[in-house]
């Protein structure tokens, strides 16, 4: 298997994007936050905060994976993915030939 970990903290599951297109595997996120905007009448000033968080990365995934087979998960901060191989693409035992 291939597997791939982000350290991606305080985001949601629902926050993450991973698509397929063909043999590119995109991890994509977006957050976007506001804060509450304060008004000081006696400054005569108004107050509001922006925060907004992305992230986009692509990976090129060769064709000795099985595309139908990949899983993804998100826990503590980290996003994981496993991408199995093809059973043609595992690496097979070394095996000895008799000389006759």
């Amino acid at each position: 298997d291939f597997k791939v970990e982000m350290a991606v903290p305080g985001m949601n599951k629902e926050d993450f994007k991973v698509e397929l297109d063909n043999n590119t595997l995109t991890i994509h996120a977006e957050v976007s936050e506001n804060t509450d905007e304060e008004y000081n009448e006696q400054k005569n000033y108004a107050r509001k905060e922006f925060s907004y968080r992305s992230f986009r990365r692509s990976f090129y995934l060769p064709n000795t994976v099985e595309n139908d087979k990949i899983e993804a998960s998100y826990k503590n901060g980290i996003l994981s993915l496993v991408i199995p191989k093809r059973e043609e693409a595992k690496q097979k035992p070394v095996r000895t030939i008799q000389i006759n």
